[in-house]
């Protein structure tokens, strides 16, 4: 049977949103009987990573994140003589394509795919400027969720909540694109009107300087606490203990996985007004939108007041994710990508 390889920038079980992204198309692939591998770089050697992929005798490479593995992919695919997908990230549309440092490395990676897949039309819209050469070979295949509660999360012992809180939850990467930071000042007004209300944060810190930025920033608000990674096996059972999920990035490639992972529980989300974001959330239908720390402050309370507002945009967001994001769909997308290029057998 032909063979897939997928090349991660990091995989399961790190819990990095381009892991979560890979582990979710690689499970929905394999359900459909294609035979495939997974290969992360982050901790593969580049030597070990060209002979075990040339031995395992892939009919397609599919390449996360055209920076971090794209030039491997490259190299691999024109050693073997097959074709390559390159799936771009937030980082590679948003930062990598207008860093000078990167930019002419990602260009390249996109010249030589034999096909580009991005998660929205604006990403596409944005690589398509970028390196118009490419636009004929950008296919769009949108992100859906794979989110399990079976696992539980017992918060209650490690953070003692007060009788009728009400809980917001950061979850996402500490580094300076997520601005974890951005929600703290409104927060401190908001808990001098509203004492019951919490703040947690959930995930690994990928910039040191912005985990020690804050850990400092939360050591006087007891309100606030920072609770580390959490396996993706448990971060359903404890979103689903949250009242409001938070986004406060300052771009996203054409969706978070967190925004969706939250709709598909019916959270309500406050979520920063960017591109990415609004590919989800339709202000005060699906969720709230701010633009800067005034209507962040505003939004939340709204959220903190009304349990009503809540639950309808829970409901909606939950809607939508199952009328418009179901895995079926995207593996489907992938699937009908690969098959253009190499014959991918399903069962």
């Amino acid at each position: 049977m032909p063979r897939l390889a997928l090349l991660a920038p990091f995989a399961f079980p790190s819990v990095r949103g381009n892991a979560v992204t890979v582990e979710r198309i690689a499970r929905g692939l394999a359900a459909r009987g294609v035979a495939l591998r997974v290969w992360d770089l982050s901790i593969t050697p580049e030597a070990t990573l060209e002979r075990e992929v040339a031995a395992y005798r892939p009919a397609l490479l599919h390449a996360f994140h055209a920076y971090r593995t794209g030039p491997a992919a490259l190299r691999l695919a024109r050693r073997l003589e097959v074709p390559v997908v390159v799936t771009l990230t937030g980082t590679d549309a948003n930062h990598d394509l207008v860093d000078p440092a990167r930019a002419d490395v990602v260009r390249r990676v996109l010249e030589g795919a034999d096909a580009v897949t991005v998660f929205h039309p604006s990403i596409a819209a944005r690589v398509a400027d970028a390196v118009p050469a490419v636009r004929a070979r950008v296919r769009v295949v949108p992100q859906s969720v794979r989110l399990s509660r079976a696992e539980p999360f017992d918060l209650d012992a490690r953070w003692a909540l007060p009788p009728g809180r009400i809980l917001f939850v950061f979850p996402g990467g500490i580094r300076p694109v997520k601005r974890p930071r951005a929600p703290l000042a409104p927060f401190d007004r908001l808990v001098e009107r509203h004492p019951h209300v919490r703040l947690l944060y959930v995930g690994p810190v990928l910039d040191p300087e912005e985990g020690e930025a804050l850990l400092r920033a939360l050591a006087d608000r007891p309100w606030a606490r920072y609770l580390g990674p959490v396996p993706h096996d448990r971060m359903g059972a404890l979103l689903a203990q949250s009242d409001v999920v938070l986004n406060c990035s300052v771009s996203e490639g054409g969706m978070a996985n967190s925004v969706l992972e939250a709709l598909a529980l019916g959270r309500a989300v406050l979520a920063a007004d960017i591109p990415g974001n609004r590919s989800l959330i339709e202000h005060g239908r699906t969720g709230l939108l701010y633009r800067d720390e005034h209507e962040l402050e505003a939004g939340a309370e709204r959220l903190v007041l009304d349990p009503e507002l809540r639950a309808r945009l829970g409901a909606a967001g939950r809607a939508l994710v199952e009328r418009e994001y179901p895995p079926e769909r995207e593996i489907e997308a992938y699937l009908d990508v690969y098959r253009r290029l190499a014959p991918v057998r399903t069962a």
